[in-house]
């Protein structure tokens, strides 16, 4: 199959492109960092798919920059379901659509949600680990016992390959699944008591309003068709801390 991916240059991107070229697909990139602009460059490729994972995330620089949320994750959607809205189409969104009030990129998310093509589907991510993901998120932090604050939320994290195992589902399946659907465990863990356990010489916080207190999901369209999460955050926590550099970026 013929896969149109947007972002494949990023964290999630990079390790899915390996993914799918191992199962078959070819995959036709387009990202950032080679240059390619969604708002620009060619779109208008002979696929059979899309998945969509380009555009800015992260929610305390949209508190500053709200312009380049609506730029790259509103207009450049746009742009894409418009060229291929006759295709299958799976996009990034996230837990925090859930409640956009928060923060531009929550809105963004959820704008982004609300103008998809009726045929394709919304993929809600919690919060995704493993792999070279960025290394001043919570749980690199934790595996190098490098965490200064613990708040009060809670996070449902989930394996990057359990992501990857779910998006080839989707993919594969003959089940019309259309709308937004959640991608997670189904449980959050508590950033206090990961902390805790894992780390020292840390501060008690209170979470940013802006955040979410808990992103907890229900992927219950992914369990109908027979995904199950199968890395435990917990075990994944404890055996990274014992691995070395090298060994730790072998999750395919």
């Amino acid at each position: 199959m013929k896969i149109l991916l947007t972002g494949h240059k990023g964290f999630l991107g990079t390790l899915l492109t390996k993914y799918l070229n191992s199962h078959g697909h070819v995959v036709i990139g387009i990202d950032k960092k080679e240059r390619n602009n969604l708002l620009t460059c060619k779109l208008d490729w002979d696929i059979d798919i899309v998945i969509h994972l380009a555009g800015e995330s992260g929610v305390r620089r949209s508190l500053t920059q709200p312009k380049i949320y609506w730029e790259n994750n509103v207009l450049a959607s746009k742009r894409l379901f418009d060229t291929h809205k006759d295709k299958k189409i799976i996009y990034a969104s996230s837990s925090t659509a859930k409640e956009p009030e928060r923060n531009p990129y929550a809105l963004s998310k959820h704008i982004v949600e609300e103008m998809a093509p009726k045929n394709s589907i919304g993929l809600r991510f919690t919060t995704i680990v493993g792999g070279v993901g960025r290394e001043d998120m919570f749980i690199p932090k934790l595996i190098r016992n490098e965490v200064k604050y613990a708040n009060n939320h809670y996070r449902d994290f989930i394996h990057a390959k359990d992501v990857m195992e779910a998006i080839k589902i989707l993919i594969d399946t003959d089940v019309d699944v259309r709308g937004v659907i959640d991608l997670g465990t189904g449980k959050s863990l508590s950033i206090r008591e990961l902390a805790k356990r894992f780390c020292t010489n840390y501060v008690e916080t209170v979470g940013d309003k802006h955040e979410r207190i808990d992103n907890k999901s229900n992927p219950k369209e992914l369990w109908a068709l027979g995904w199950r999460s199968k890395i435990d955050i917990i075990d994944y926590i404890s055996q990274e801390k014992n691995l070395t550099n090298d060994e730790n970026l072998n999750i395919i």
